[in-house]
């Protein structure tokens, strides 16, 4: 019995899941339970989600047992989208700039259901989110930006074009210190690669055009991106020429 049935198990013998979660959370800790929380998001009511979705940054602080009972709520939301429920997106893109990253990242692990379900209308609704705020932007390109989601190049193209376009926000952004700004920046210094590999007929010419721009922060972006082993098993010769291009 892998790890989730058990947790599956478990869950189905519990008439309150509250205690066994706050347990079984990992935190305080480096990492939360990332097995059981997507559990909890194929098991859960919807009115568990809404419930759990209170405990806020005042009520359960970042690193504290309470947060994975939120995160638990925001990733069961992305099951509630995949089924149907285009209703939770608001509160989503609420949550993509919560104080909070563990919830930053339970947005992009609720986008990804419906990208498992339906990647066409993921791409779809993320294209608002690639206009908005930093946070925003963020969580869009780490919605689409996951290997398992990118196994057709028409669908790995389309996520290219809209990383094209959240990385020339990063080249007119006049506030480069807000912590959104630095979380954005932080998820493109990988988001490329990953699309990249899936298709490099598309992302080579993305990539070699904003390479050549001056722009220190998206240059950041591209190095961050070239030091990828996915890159370098996916061209070696062309990921050298490019590293020795912008080290020089």
């Amino acid at each position: 019995m892998t790890k989730r049935e058990t947790y599956r198990a478990k869950l189905r013998t519990l008439r309150n899941w509250d205690a066994y979660l706050l347990r079984e959370s990992g935190l305080p800790g480096p990492r939360g339970n990332i097995e059981l929380a997507q559990v909890v998001a194929d098991e859960g009511p919807p009115d568990l989600f809404r419930r759990y979705l209170s405990y806020t940054a005042d009520k359960a602080p970042t690193n504290s047992p309470y947060e994975f009972l939120a995160f638990c709520g925001v990733v069961g939301l992305g099951r509630l989208l995949a089924e149907g429920d285009g209703g939770v997106l608001p509160t989503l893109r609420r949550f993509a700039a919560d104080p909070r990253w563990r919830l930053r990242e339970a947005v992009a692990m609720a986008l990804q259901r419906q990208g498992d379900a339906d990647m066409a209308r993921l791409l779809s609704e993320m294209r608002p989110w690639a206009r908005g705020t930093p946070f925003e932007q963020r969580a869009a390109a780490a919605a689409v930006c996951e290997p398992r989601l990118l196994g057709q190049a028409r669908q790995a193209a389309a996520v290219l074009r809209l990383l094209d376009r959240i990385t020339a926000s990063v080249e007119r952004s006049t506030d480069r210190r807000s912590e959104g700004f630095l979380a954005l920046r932080k998820g493109l210094g990988y988001c490329w690669s990953v699309a990249m590999v899936a298709s490099p007929a598309d992302g080579k010419p993305l990539m070699e055009k904003w390479m050549a721009r001056p722009d220190r922060d998206v240059r950041w972006i591209m190095r961050e991106n070239l030091k990828k082993d996915r890159l370098a098993r996916m061209d070696p010769a062309w990921t050298k020429k490019w590293q020795g291009r912008m080290d020089g």
